[in-house]
């Protein structure tokens, strides 16, 4: 079922990244391109590393949800998804995390 909210999701933010930008958000970020499009995920990350210092479970769901609608609208900029994401961390399951963080060196 999570998998399908998130690619219902994705489906929602390509039919909308070209309408007009005064009736969708999302083509509103688009429009305003890649910089700001990485504003809003770099804001929403503070806002939800704020809620987590505050020990705010509550707002911590509701930021990382705004983190990761911001994150796919970011996606998407690029003709990415989810499932690009989801592929990497698959590749990535099982390797130590100390192990990965080494191989980008």
């Amino acid at each position: 079922m999570h998998d399908d909210i998130l690619t219902a999701l994705m489906e929602v933010i390509e039919s909308r990244k070209d309408e007009l930008p005064d009736r969708s958000y999302v083509a509103s970020l688009h429009q305003q391109g890649v910089d700001a499009i990485s504003e809003k995920v770099v804001e929403e990350a503070n806002e939800a590393a704020q809620a987590a210092a505050a020990d705010d479970i509550e707002q911590i769901v509701y930021e990382t949800a705004d983190l990761w609608f911001h994150s796919l609208v970011l996606l998407s900029r690029f003709d990415l998804t989810h499932h690009n994401v989801l592929d990497e961390l698959s590749r990535r399951f099982g390797v130590s995390g100390l192990e990965e963080k080494k191989s980008r060196s």
